[in-house]
């Protein structure tokens, strides 16, 4: 299972093909497209197993959910919620600003919290509380006055839990590409949002691209995956202790090494070995450590250039001068610095969130904030002073265009 690979046949392998999926994606839409309600409740039954009566979670029901759920997970899910609160607060951006930048002209940016936004959280082999956690707060902080959530049922007591703690009562059993057509569309019950945010499988990423035209989405979000640059310095046993929690998550989950010492990665592999037959999700482990393995770099600049063309969604740095790398680090979706900050920190307490690009694609997107749930306006006043000031180039550049009448705009003004 441990092996050398080549950095781009490991890329490469992250890459799903949407369009292997696009036609079944298509015809869900349709059908929620079509039917609304019924057909949500028909594809629970189709996919999911589970015979509904009703789609939407009652309060009474997401408030019964505590008496199932353990008093320290709830504790631990509210000092969760805290931290997480705290971090992106730090991101919110001033409701506006104005800055004189010229006499007589002054410019802004008013920023805007979206009305209403979906949030899908994945249900299956696990429960994911810190997913619900990560998806609503930054709503939240922003000022998003509506948030529902989507999660396939039947919806885990830790999941409705987590997002009472989160101040999310709109909560609707559906999963899959279903859901995502549901909040972009809208059904009988479930209304439209602007905006859909949460990881996925391949069919609710497809179902994400195939419906941006009705509402924007974060980035493309499918199986976790984390790179580790290291070097002799590192501990084989954290390294190792490192791949399989996140070998853990999904059969798909994939793990890389990127080292300058091949002593490491081989004291890596034994790690993994022994630490594999302790791990009670030995089986998905296996199955994702087929996607997992090291390469070899001749030096820190090389393995460096290796993790940018990887563009890992979690990046773990463990070598002698992390702040020296991080410098370097130009792609990756979330990192962490040091031996003693695992990516199992940012997944749940540390408040940085863990919705994050994958599959390469944290080159080109951010991982989920503040800022998702926002949009801006630019603000311009302009005195007669300031109209003055620049009117000659409005006009001329106006005229070039071939545009008079924006350029008698200015004039007309001037000439009071």
């Amino acid at each position: 299972m441990w092996k050398a690979v080549e950095i781009s046949d490991w890329t490469g392998a992250r890459r799903a093909s949407l369009a292997q999926v696009q036609d079944t994606v298509q015809g869900i839409i349709g059908q929620v497209r079509e039917s609304g309600d019924r057909a949500l409740i028909d594809l629970a039954a189709r996919f999911d197993q589970v015979k509904l009566d009703d789609i939407r979670v009652s309060e009474e029901q997401q408030q019964e959910a505590y008496d199932l759920v353990d008093e320290q997970v709830i504790e631990s899910l509210v000092e969760a919620a805290a931290r997480i609160t705290v971090f992106h607060e730090l991101q919110r951006p001033k409701d506006l600003w104005l800055s004189e930048v010229e006499p007589g002209i002054t410019l802004g940016v008013k920023t805007t919290p979206l009305s209403r936004v979906g949030a899908y959280v994945p249900g299956g082999r696990a429960s994911y509380p810190s997913t619900a956690l990560m998806c609503t707060i930054p709503a939240k902080v922003a000022g998003v006055a509506e948030i529902c959530c989507c999660s396939p049922p039947p919806i885990h007591p830790l999941t409705l839990v987590a997002l009472d703690i989160a101040g999310v009562s709109e909560i609707y059993r559906a999963g899959g590409a279903q859901a995502i057509a549901a909040m972009a569309l809208g059904t009988e019950t479930i209304q439209p949002v602007q905006k859909i945010v949460g990881p996925g499988n391949v069919y609710v990423t497809a179902a994400k691209m195939l419906l941006r035209e009705y509402a924007e989405i974060d980035f493309p979000a499918g199986p976790s995956e984390v790179a580790i640059l290291a070097d002799k310095t590192a501990t084989p046993s954290f390294v190792a202790a490192d791949i399989l929690a996140q070998a853990e998550h999904d059969p798909n989950a994939a793990c890389l090494l990127i080292t300058t010492d091949p002593a490491l990665a081989r004291a890596v592999g034994e790690e993994v070995g022994r630490q594999l037959q302790k791990a009670p999700r030995k089986a998905i482990i296996e199955q994702a450590l087929n996607n997992a393995g090291y390469t070899i770099a001749a030096d820190l600049d090389e393995a460096i250039e290796a993790v940018n063309t990887v563009a890992p969604e979690h990046l773990s740095i463990q070598v002698a001068d992390p702040l020296s790398a991080l410098g370097a680090v130009r792609n990756a979706g979330s990192i962490f610095i040091g031996p003693y900050a695992p990516v199992a920190c940012g997944d749940y307490a540390s408040g940085t969130n863990h919705v994050l690009p994958t599959a390469g694609y944290a080159s080109r997107f951010s991982g989920l904030d503040v800022n998702h749930f926002c949009k801006t306006s630019t603000v311009q006043m302009i005195s007669r002073r300031g109209l003055e000031t620049i009117g000659d180039v409005v006009e001329t550049i106006a005229e070039a265009e071939g545009l008079s009448a924006h350029a008698e705009s200015v004039r007309v003004r001037r000439r009071l």
